[in-house]
């Protein structure tokens, strides 16, 4: 069955800026606002898009979020001429074909794109948070007869090293792409979204050397300089690249400044869905309090939570208070405990009497619990 254009999902990376959060999960499998996982936002703009064939490139830590996507019906993406597909490593003679890039992958997998004899392949990160309808990009990758097309968005200046920086003339075609510069040109960045024409981008990559393993990094700067038609699609919407501990952090605290956050209470207006755990409701007992927070199924509350937001069945006891914080699933914080400006990663038993105090931003972990906090009678 033909279609107009495809998706494939980038998922392979160890997602290392993000420490221990990601030491046994995927990237856009981890928590975020209470009540969603990363991937959703991503999945939630392909149904939204009425784009309904993705494949999903895993490498790292990939059963967590195997098991949590499943088949995609969540998403409404389980059909049958399509649907969610996932791209694995595997092996061929006496190799096995790891991921070496994000360029890579899609090439190892390529030929998922002719199978469904696409006219358009739509590259996406699964790590993103952000709501986009994806036709629109398209639109604008036909109308400017572009064979790639660069989704970008500006960030502030101080934070442009950490992505790629593109370089625009006056038609809006990239003339300039450095990946994460120490000296941005510009601030107009890339969200790490392309749509290829599919025959543009079989002859890019099979003109790529063995070197030439990523997007960023490799093939898009040498599309650039080979004079195709590398199209910019301006989004000026909320986006944020959750690639480390602040940034995760950051968007939380978004989340709860902003009582229209992505419209996420809005359910018509591109709703973001997420998979149900069918877990029982939250239950705040008689000395549990919370302000500006939010607080997911199966939760068991008897403390104070303060603008915060606390994952699937986690446990805050009496007398606890936690501020400016984000609880990951399946955490028991203890009696008399203080938390402010931590994350607690997920599955952690916090002890009675803890306390972790920062002007700083604190990842707490199993490893080093008792480095950054204590025990205080």
């Amino acid at each position: 069955m033909k279609k107009t254009m495809i998706a494939m999902i980038l998922v392979g990376g160890r997602g290392t800026r993000l420490g221990d959060i990601t030491s046994e999960t995927a990237k856009p499998a981890v928590s975020f606002g209470a009540k969603y996982r990363l991937i959703d936002f991503t999945l939630s703009n392909l149904t939204n898009s009425n784009i309904d064939t993705c494949g999903i490139v895993t490498q790292y830590e990939p059963f967590d979020l195997m098991y949590y996507i499943g088949s995609g019906r969540s998403w409404d993406l389980d059909i049958i001429d399509g649907g969610i597909r996932f791209l694995t490593p595997y092996a061929r003679k006496d190799n096995i074909l790891w991921q070496k890039g994000t360029a890579h992958a899609v090439k190892q997998y390529f030929n998922f794109i002719t199978s469904y004899n696409a006219s358009y392949v739509l590259i996406l990160s699964g790590d993103h948070i952000y709501k986009m309808d994806y036709q629109e990009m398209l639109k604008h990758h036909i109308s400017n007869k572009a064979e790639v097309t660069i989704a970008a968005n500006y960030v502030d200046l101080k934070d442009a090293s950490r992505f790629g920086i593109i370089e625009v003339d006056k038609l809006n075609h990239a003339v300039g792409f450095e990946e994460k510069p120490d000296k941005p040109k510009t601030n107009l960045a890339s969200m790490g979204i392309y749509i290829f024409s599919v025959d543009a981008l079989e002859e890019i990559l099979k003109k790529a050397s063995d070197d030439d393993i990523d997007f960023g990094k490799n093939i898009i700067p040498k599309a650039i300089k080979s004079e195709k038609v590398v199209s910019v699609f301006r989004f000026d919407g909320y986006w944020r690249d959750v690639g480390t501990v602040k940034s995760l952090y950051d968007a939380n605290m978004d989340l709860l400044d902003d009582s229209d956050f992505l419209d996420l209470n809005i359910s018509k207006n591109l709703p973001v869905y997420s998979k149900s755990l069918n877990l029982n409701p939250h239950v705040m007992l008689e000395k549990a309090k919370a302000t500006k927070s939010l607080i997911a199924d199966g939760c068991l509350i008897n403390g104070e939570v303060i603008h915060s937001t606390v994952a699937y069945s986690s446990v805050i006891e009496s007398g606890s208070k936690i501020i400016n914080s984000v609880i990951l699933p399946r955490v028991t914080i203890g009696h008399d405990c203080f938390l402010q400006n931590v994350i607690v990663n997920k599955d952690i038993v916090i002890p009675d009497n803890y306390r972790c105090e920062s002007l700083d931003l604190t990842l707490i972990t199993e490893t080093n619990m008792f480095e950054v906090g204590g025990i205080y009678d």
